[in-house]
């Protein structure tokens, strides 16, 4: 059995930090930049609901299923969102890359994309995951572009697979990246986040 223990990971643009609730005020700015709670496709804590959200992921830390990250700018020291590994199994070992948001100024500066190789470069290289999942809204084309250009292919369509806040039942995409897929998508992020430096 793989220990996926709290770590972390920093890049050439962000720094991925174990959530704390010590994150709670930098975390509300972030999501009030953009007023991101109000995006209906997809899922980011009010500023009133943030420290309940960030004691969801650290229950669920506790109970094994998920690691989450507080996402800082490496350039402003800001933070400027969270993701997780989610749906941990840690016997395969396999993860779920997800819960991810960032505030809407980070949005095209490289942020991602490092966040994306820092995670996927440490289930592959150092968790020795076969496999690391992205899911998404069907409804959220952004995101099912965004997870598409890092390489990952689509397995299918869960229908109906979960009902949004509003009670609005949801399908869901399921992506993967394999193992010996690995190195073409690492090759790509590398080649991308090469020139947000070079226009830095």
């Amino acid at each position: 059995m793989t220990s996926i223990e709290p770590i972390t990971l920093t890049g050439n643009f962000v720094t991925l930090e174990p959530l704390g609730q010590e994150h709670h005020d930098g975390l509300v700015d972030a999501a009030r930049d953009g007023e991101l709670w109000k995006l209906w496709y997809t899922s980011v804590p009010a500023p009133e609901g943030m420290a309940a959200e960030i004691d969801r992921r650290l229950d669920l830390q506790a109970k094994g299923s998920m690691l989450p990250f507080a996402t800082r700018s490496n350039a402003t020291g800001r933070l400027i969102g969270m993701t997780t590994y989610m749906n941990i199994d840690a016997v395969t070992p396999r993860v779920e890359i997800g819960s991810t948001w960032n505030a809407v100024s980070a949005h095209g500066t490289g942020t991602n994309p490092d966040s994306k190789l820092l995670l996927l470069r440490h289930a592959f290289e150092t968790l020795g995951c076969p496999a690391v999942e992205f899911r998404t809204h069907w409804l959220n084309q952004q995101s099912r572009e965004a997870i598409a250009r890092l390489g990952a292919k689509q397995d299918g369509v869960l229908r109906n697979h979960s009902r949004s806040a509003d009670g609005a039942l949801r399908d869901t995409v399921v992506f993967s990246i394999l193992e010996h897929e690995w190195p073409a998508v690492r090759n790509g992020l590398e080649f991308r986040l090469a020139k947000y430096r070079a226009e830095g």
